[in-house]
């Protein structure tokens, strides 16, 4: 067997994903958190975020979509919404002072690769 540069065996193997839209609708502003495309589960904060705001990405299968939303002391009312491959799954509304919200959805773990 003849081997390259060995650039192969260093290469992230590419993990199945699937694209996930976060979508919150309301007035003003509000902190987000939410699940992106990262394999460890690491989450993205976005504060001050202005309404309405939306965001695709695509997450590992596997991993669990999420996204929560905070209000201010300003209160008021914001609804997020989950949809995976273009499909609703969850919302949730979240309102008064300094209320609070999450969606979440469920990615099926990957198929296990094929042996030779």
């Amino acid at each position: 067997m003849v081997r390259g540069t060995g650039d192969e065996d260093k290469a992230e193997p590419e993990v199945p994903t699937a694209r996930v839209t976060y979508e919150v609708t309301g007035e003003g502003t509000a902190n987000l958190s939410y699940q992106g495309a990262s394999e460890q589960g690491t989450a993205v904060s976005v504060s001050g975020a202005r309404l309405p705001w939306k965001k695709t990405v695509e997450v590992p299968l596997g991993q669990n979509p999420v996204i929560s939303i905070t209000l201010g002391e300003q209160g008021g009312q914001a609804r997020c919404a989950v949809a995976v491959r273009a499909q609703h799954v969850q919302s949730a509304t979240a309102s008064g002072e300094f209320g609070r919200a999450t969606c979440s959805a469920s990615l099926p773990a990957p198929a296990p690769e094929a042996s030779n």
